[in-house]
């Protein structure tokens, strides 16, 4: 079961976006602010860090810098209102793999989740 850090200051964004992802077979560990975040990351294994782009104090771009450097096992995907290139994502230099749209399509991103957290093949 992949396991995912969902990263935003918005309670309710939070909130339901775990539910959602629950639901379709993700374990789900929430964090407030980009701080809560690296120390939940520091305690356990993750696959997966779903990190708001737009949060007061440490910011999504600088939460994902800081991942990338500290827990290159962790695969960032950004989230925001605010729509980003594959361009921008690439110049901001943070190592996120994906940005996703804000409000969640909860289908679309359960599939990208699941593609980008799926087992190599094993076989020859």
């Amino acid at each position: 079961m992949p396991r995912v850090l969902i990263v935003d200051d918005e309670e309710n964004q939070r909130r339901s976006l775990a539910l959602g992802l629950t639901s379709d077979g993700f374990e789900c560990i929430e964090a407030d602010s980009g701080e809560a975040a690296l120390s939940t990351l520091a305690q356990g294994r993750f696959d997966v860090a779903l990190v708001d782009l737009m949060m007061p104090g440490l910011s999504g771009l600088d939460l994902a810098r800081r991942i990338r450097w500290s827990f290159p096992n962790v695969m960032v995907v950004l989230a925001s209102a605010y729509h980003l290139s594959s361009r921008q994502l690439s110049r901001a230099d943070c190592g996120a793999v994906g940005f996703v749209p804000k409000p969640y399509h909860l289908p679309e991103l359960c599939a990208f989740l699941r593609k980008r957290t799926a087992a190599p093949s094993l076989s020859p």
